[in-house]
């Protein structure tokens, strides 16, 4: 068992023991839940980081389409390729 204080703006650490058991690296998305009056944090997939970075990149409109069929996405993803 490991003890963790609480920082001045509510940060913790995770002691490198528990980072490795449950083989976090960095930008890695933990999900912060209370059960029964107990915090526990979950690592997320990869797809859920994934699409994460996917809505950002749309919000930031790095995107191109929509498209109507797949015709014209390869015939814009090639003339990309070129660019």
């Amino acid at each position: 068992m490991s003890l963790i204080r609480v920082k001045t703006k509510f940060q913790v650490t995770l002691p490198v023991r528990l980072r490795e058991r449950a083989r976090l690296h960095v930008g890695d998305l933990l999900e912060a839940k209370i059960e029964r009056g107990r915090i526990t944090l979950t690592p997320k997939s990869v797809v859920d980081r994934g699409i994460d970075e996917g809505l950002a990149d749309i919000k930031a409109g790095r995107f191109i389409g929509p498209f109507s069929s797949a015709k014209p996405a390869l015939r814009a993803l090639r003339a990309k390729a070129k660019a």
